[in-house]
């Protein structure tokens, strides 16, 4: 029995979002190496700073500087950090209730060894070299009593087009990037489906009992609940069911917009799969129009669905709306 296939994956986007007028001053501070928290109607600082009061549900109405020294209310050690974490070696996550402030901010402290970590621990903001306006702008916390870092001016940004703090106006928005990578792992059946396409063939597979054909493969029928273990091998030409025209460009996109992503029922399937629709106009693309596969030179196949760049139309008649009604 051959084994089922895996291959590491990526999903990541740069996340942007606006901050309001609190998380702007916030982050504004930031930059300027001063971390600010927010007054409530019952008197606490919380810093960071709340954008409407957990109390009157009101904006605050004072926002006040707090730290940029504090101490650790609770910890807990990071021996194997994550990409992405503040810290490339191991390190403390700390809640850390800042001078003037009465609620306490999560971040990283840099205390060398869970050993010389305690609650009540004194830590100080360690600040990055350039600033931009960012909670990253404190790099991490680290015990008071280490040798304190000799801040010089913040240097002006390497960067030909240098962000709303280093040109003296407030921090408006942010981009933070999240990726996440694992191990994926497919089923048998997805399995013979992705050897199949190495192989320049396309194979479902039929519900024993109602009859119907999936592709890709679900191994199971989803009506039904029975195994579907009868192989159906499909010709790679079929129909638009739905489709979406994209007129909004992104970063990693392969096709410049206008570009149509379709839902395409091949002929003997029962439901649609997603594939990109290229060769015509976009605003020629519609429903019930016949499409076939393009396929990529040979010697670039592989055991993944981009062995089909993209459909293209098959020159024929447009397929009656009867005979894709059912799979929309």
């Amino acid at each position: 029995m051959s084994q089922s296939l895996r291959a590491p994956l990526e999903i990541g986007f740069d996340y942007t979002r606006s901050l309001g007028p609190t998380l702007s001053q916030f982050m504004t501070a930031l930059a300027d190496r001063r971390i600010l928290g927010a007054r409530g109607a019952d008197g606490r600082v919380h810093a960071p700073p709340f954008e409407y009061d957990p109390v009157t549900f009101a904006p605050p109405a004072e926002l006040v500087e707090v730290g940029p020294e504090g101490s650790v209310v609770s910890w807990s050690w990071a021996p194997e950090p994550l990409e992405g974490q503040p810290l490339a070696h191991p390190f403390a996550w700390a809640l850390i209730r800042l001078d003037g402030a009465d609620t306490a901010m999560l971040h990283a402290v840099d205390a060398g060894s869970a050993a010389a970590m305690w609650t009540g621990m004194r830590v100080r903001a360690r600040w990055t070299l350039i600033t931009s306006g960012d909670i990253r702008d404190i790099a991490c916390f680290e015990p008071c009593d280490a040798p304190e870092q000799a801040w010089p001016p913040r240097p002006e940004p390497s960067s030909a087009e240098p962000g709303p703090a280093q040109r003296g106006q407030p921090v408006a928005m942010i981009t933070t990037p999240v990726r996440l990578h694992y191990e994926h792992t497919v089923s048998a059946g997805e399995s013979r489906f992705l050897r199949g396409l190495a192989d320049g063939r396309l194979l479902g597979q039929r519900c024993p009992a109602c009859g119907k054909v999936y592709i890709p493969p679900r191994g199971a029928c989803p009506t039904d609940g029975v195994p579907t273990t009868d192989e159906v091998e499909l010709p790679d030409i079929g129909t638009v069911t739905t489709f979406c025209v994209v007129n909004v460009p992104y970063p990693g996109q392969r096709v410049a917009p206008p570009y149509v992503a379709a839902a395409v029922l091949l002929d003997g399937a029962d439901i649609p799969f997603q594939h990109l629709i290229l060769g015509c106009e976009a605003s020629e693309v519609r429903m019930g129009m016949r499409v076939r596969a393009l396929w990529k030179p040979r010697d670039e196949w592989g055991t993944t669905p981009e062995n089909i760049d993209h459909f293209r139309p098959a020159d024929e008649p447009d397929a009656p709306y009867e005979s894709y009604a059912h799979h929309l």
